[in-house]
Parts: C-alpha cells; sequence; structure tokens
C-alpha cells in the first residue's frame, strides 16, 4: 500500500510539472529529504503529506485511493 501511496506522490508532483528541487525549496525542506521520501527510505509523515497535497492541489483521500 505504501507504494501506491509514493507513486501517487510522484505522479502529483509531475502533473503540475515540479521537479523535486522545486518542490523542496517551495516547503522549506531539503532535496535530499524529498527524495528519500519519494524512494521509500524515509516515511512521509502525515504533516509532511499534508504539505505535498496542499502544493499539488489534491485532497488527501488521492493519495490512499484505489
Amino acid at each position: 500500500m505504501y507504494d501506491d501511496v509514493l507513486r501517487r506522490l510522484i505522479n502529483a508532483r509531475e502533473e503540475i510539472g515540479l521537479g523535486q528541487r522545486e518542490v523542496s525549496e517551495h516547503l522549506g525542506m531539503s532535496h535530499s529529504f524529498l527524495s528519500k521520501c519519494e524512494t521509500g527510505d524515509r516515511r512521509v509523515d502525515l504533516m509532511e503529506l499534508i504539505q505535498l497535497a496542499k502544493l499539488y492541489k489534491k485532497p488527501i483521500q488521492f493519495f490512499f485511493g484505489s
């Protein structure tokens, strides 16, 4: 299931045409942090997911849908 969340995170970022560096700068996180989140090397917590969902203009449920 977590792999699906990661795939949706990456797809949502790509849909709005942003790179990892742009997203990390916008949210004040390091590029390596976001990269590790997207590869599954680091878990995304709920507050981080909420920030990403707002930036990507997606409801939080989008990341958990089937």
